[in-house]
């Protein structure tokens, strides 16, 4: 259960936070800010929400009714047949965004298959990085490579695989106002962009009537590196802010993993945002849902494209791709803002698996196959244990197909 929703069947290890007027139960492995969380060697660290490294329970808020109830595993059964001869162990890095999701799958699948995945959550643009000079056996980016991304990488055409979908909340630190607060696009362009500085500025309050907001300085918190974060942040702001848009000097600037914030300071990943947050008073940043019911963060209910102020949970995410009934060949789709759906919620993204479609080791491709084909069928019945929200059948039918695409010296791996 999180957020109030209990998957059937789910049984996790469980500790409480509460962010919504509810205990919030989550998988005590991914816990941060009383724990850390091992991804693939590499240690996210636990970030309290103060100096002293107390943790503070956000106030309470009453979840939206679509935010509650249970919810079924998708329970898919469509995956590849194994792939004798495979690798025991596997690289891979990139998103920040997927890691506390990563963790669970490559724990997961080490338990049940004996092979090792290594995931570094370095981030999307490094991530990309490391899969163009060819160092890690996959990446992971929740921004798709473009062409011209594609161009640079050495072991020539990748096959981009979405994993699963997620939100992006706005996370804010104001002792004493809970979870819900209301925010539209274009004034939280405003806000990012610096065109809006004070929590009780007035387009603010009249968003939140009934709601006493202090006279406190806002504290932007923005990613310092190369994020997909960032980008699915920034394409709703350039989608719904034309002040944003303005303010960063048009709409081919105001977009993508990296930007020239206006205002703010800058944190390594989802990580290091959620912890400026936690520890700035006035702090207002994006982050991905797991993130800030972690650290106990409040965080903000947004404007969709029905006019609706949606929270975002799990179903909401879901509801992000209800009405989109075709995909690009290549599954390189943009998801954000895009559903007409009342209850989606707009700042949704994906994630896309990396991999080179040319592979030049049999054993690394059977292991990359095997892995994927797993995480897009029983890893898909993992994903509420730590807030995310598992794919669609449509579009994860066309992912398991996209594995058909990998070869190994022009022989499919899985025929």
């Amino acid at each position: 259960m999180r957020n109030g929703v209990m998957r059937a069947d789910m049984t996790v290890e469980m500790e409480p936070s509460l962010t919504r007027g509810h205990a919030v139960w989550r998988k005590a492995a991914t816990v941060r800010g009383a724990l850390t969380l091992l991804v693939g060697g590499s240690v996210l660290a636990a970030c309290g929400s103060s100096s002293t490294g107390a943790t503070t329970l956000a106030p309470t808020a009453t979840p939206t009714p679509v935010c509650t109830g249970t919810t079924t595993n998708p329970g898919y059964s469509n995956g590849l047949a194994t792939v004798a001869g495979q690798a025991t162990t596997l690289s891979g890095a990139g998103s920040t965004f997927v890691a506390p999701m990563m963790s669970v799958w490559t724990k997961a699948y080490a338990t049940s298959n004996s092979v090792q995945v290594a995931y570094s959550s370095v981030g999307s643009g490094a991530g990309i990085a490391q899969l163009q000079a060819n160092t890690v056996d996959f990446g992971d980016s929740d921004a798709f490579m473009k062409d011209s991304d594609i161009a640079k990488a050495k072991g020539g055409p990748v096959v981009q695989i979405p994993l699963v979908q997620a939100p992006v909340v706005v996370a804010y630190n104001l002792p004493g106002i809970a979870s819900g607060l209301k925010f539209d696009g274009n004034t939280l362009g405003k806000i990012f962009s610096g065109g809006i500085t004070m929590w009780n500025d007035p387009a603010i309050k009249a968003l939140n009537p009934g709601i006493t907001l202090p006279s406190t300085p806002i504290a932007i918190a923005h990613r310092s590196d190369g994020s997909g974060t960032t980008n699915i942040f920034t394409d709703f702001l350039t989608q719904t802010s034309p002040a944003w848009v303005t303010a960063l000097g048009g709409s081919t600037t105001s977009v993508g993993k990296t930007v020239a914030w206006p205002v703010g300071i800058g944190g390594k990943g989802n990580d290091g945002v959620s912890a400026i947050i936690s520890q700035t008073p006035g702090g207002f940043g994006y982050v991905e849902l797991d993130y800030a019911i972690a650290q106990h963060q409040t965080y903000g209910d947004v404007e969709n494209k029905a006019g609706k102020f949606i929270e975002p949970c799990e179903q909401t995410a879901a509801n992000a791709t209800v009405g989109i009934t075709s995909y690009p060949a290549d599954l390189r789709v943009d998801i954000v803002n895009e559903s007409s759906n009342p209850e989606a919620y707009p700042i949704t993204g994906l994630t896309w698996a990396l991999v080179y479609q040319n592979q030049t080791k049999a054993a690394v491709a059977a292991g990359l196959v095997n892995f994927l084909s797993w995480v897009l069928t029983k890893g898909q019945d993992l994903t509420g244990s730590v807030n995310y929200t598992p794919l669609g059948p449509t579009l994860q039918a066309l992912c398991i197909a996209q594995l058909k695409k990998i070869t190994v010296n022009g022989t499919p791996v899985s025929p």
